[in-house]
């Protein structure tokens, strides 16, 4: 690793990766037990953001995983920046010269969880160093497996919290007609494009829809399940989008979208705000891009 990289992917001060890892783990770790432990006892109330059109929600659980996060942020690592979903968390950085912050989506498929669904419910956090995802962590809390990647390090890890199960990550080759897509939304109110891309047998083998957090779906594209995930237009949030740009960008994905007659294809960058995504993406790796378009245009 150069001294470029180090400063892009390393930690300001004496923390160093693998320390920064192993709270960042145990973060997720503790709000997932949180999250188990009050999935039949919780309290719901409906909330009103300006960037959702359709009805949304918190629960108490929601609250009290990000409060787990928030002490163990301002304990463990004093200084940095918080940008968090519940009740307007938002703090700046305050270390002199730096720009480091997390996002924290304390309870991810929150909707899911109200449904006391066996899937789709997540948390998920991620650490940002000069516009760089440089720390990703997020947490399947009915599986108990949780997908990271640390500081100073080029690896992505799927492991349970108890250690039964510990790999290491990679983008196997294939295919993408040997693969399925998978859509987060109703394929009735995707772009004509993406549904013809669904629709058509020669592009992938089968398309399947679910529902909850975008971190549980995105998990299954980094696992190999499917061979890409499709995200609707709309708009995205630090919280939701960073720890799912991190790990998708550090596994060699990418972000393809149509515009007018040609597709181009984006990098996976964090962001600070909540942005609007102007058009339908397709995220999938960039070994299969070239088949993809070839497919498309044929």
């Amino acid at each position: 690793m150069n001294a470029d990289t180090a400063l892009e992917t390393g930690l300001p001060g004496t923390m160093n990766g693998p320390a920064a890892g192993i709270i960042i783990k145990e973060m997720v770790r503790r709000a997932m037990a949180f999250i188990a432990a009050n999935r039949m006892t919780f309290e719901a109330k409906e909330k009103h953001v300006d960037y959702k059109t359709a009805r949304d929600f918190v629960t108490d659980v929601d609250v009290g995983a990000q409060e787990i996060y928030r002490r163990m942020i301002a304990e463990s690592f004093p200084g940095y920046g918080v940008v968090a979903e519940e009740e307007g968390l938002s703090t700046s950085c305050s270390i002199p010269g730096e720009n480091i912050w997390f996002t924290v989506d304390p309870l991810d498929g929150t909707k899911a969880f109200i449904r006391r669904q066996s899937t789709g419910i997540g948390t998920m956090i991620s650490l940002v160093r000069n516009n760089v995802v440089i720390a990703a962590c997020v947490g399947d809390v009915m599986t108990r497996e949780i997908y990271y990647y640390r500081p100073d390090s080029d690896k992505v890890h799927r492991f349970s919290w108890n250690d039964t199960l510990h790999e290491e990550l990679s983008i196997k080759p294939g295919s993408i007609k040997d693969e399925y897509i998978l859509l987060g939304d109703d394929p009735r109110g995707l772009s004509p494009v993406i549904s013809e891309i669904t629709g058509r047998g020669l592009m992938f083998k089968s398309m399947e829809v679910s529902s909850g957090s975008i971190g549980i779906k995105m998990a299954r594209l980094w696992k190999g399940e499917v061979g890409a995930v499709v995200i609707a237009s709309g708009m995205t949030t630090p919280w939701d989008w960073n720890p799912i740009a991190g790990i998708s960008a550090k596994l060699g994905f990418a972000v393809l979208m149509r515009f007018q007659r040609a597709w181009e294809v984006s990098p996976l960058r964090p962001i600070k705000m909540i942005v609007k995504i102007p058009n339908d993406i397709i995220v999938i790796h960039h070994s299969r891009v070239d088949e993809f378009i070839k497919r498309f245009n044929s």
